[in-house]
């Protein structure tokens, strides 16, 4: 597939331009921030296979019409069965889902995390992206970028420590 760097780049670019406001469309739609991440997680996942075989002529209209879908879905189901029978079940009391505190304070860091991402250095987080989302080896992106593999292992390591410094930042503030 000779196209499939520049699909990989095109959801990558949808990625980065739609994930906050599919987001809030989603929340308004669900009422549950929660539920609105799980539905853009399975609209990105249903959006990616077509764009790998043929990118679309408007690849967000197709991806808010696959959201909505699924957000419709969710509340059909929601509707008909307000109570699922796994919570009926009474081994399902003591459950080992986080609590609460524990899902907010992860989504904080999580959003702490996109936030440092977005102010690195651009070179830096094109790598930092590439590595950790694509899962593309050093060579890999070397050749996609055009740069050699040591300013690769360099940029990545650069974006790994101003990470870490950032987040530490942020978490003790």
């Amino acid at each position: 597939m000779p196209d499939e760097p520049t699909s990989h780049r095109d959801f990558a670019v949808l990625y980065r331009a739609t994930l906050y406001p599919l987001r809030r469309y989603l929340t308004r739609l669900l009422g549950n921030p929660s539920e609105a991440q799980d539905v853009a997680h399975d609209a990105y996942m249903r959006v990616y296979p077509v764009m790998s075989r043929q990118p679309p002529d408007r690849p967000a209209a197709l991806l808010y019409t696959a959201a909505r879908r699924l957000a419709i879905n969710r509340l059909k189901r929601r509707s008909i069965s307000p109570v699922s029978r796994e919570e009926l079940r009474p081994e399902s009391a003591a459950s080992s889902t986080p609590g609460v505190a524990q899902q907010v304070m992860a989504r904080q860091e999580l959003d702490l995390l996109e936030q440092s991402i977005a102010q690195l250095p651009e070179g830096c987080r094109v790598v930092l992206l590439l590595r950790k989302i694509e899962q593309l080896s050093h060579r890999e992106i070397a050749d996609r970028l055009g740069i050699a593999v040591s300013t690769v292992e360099k940029q990545h390591a650069r974006a790994l420590r101003l990470l870490r410094a950032a987040m530490e930042r942020k978490l003790d503030s």
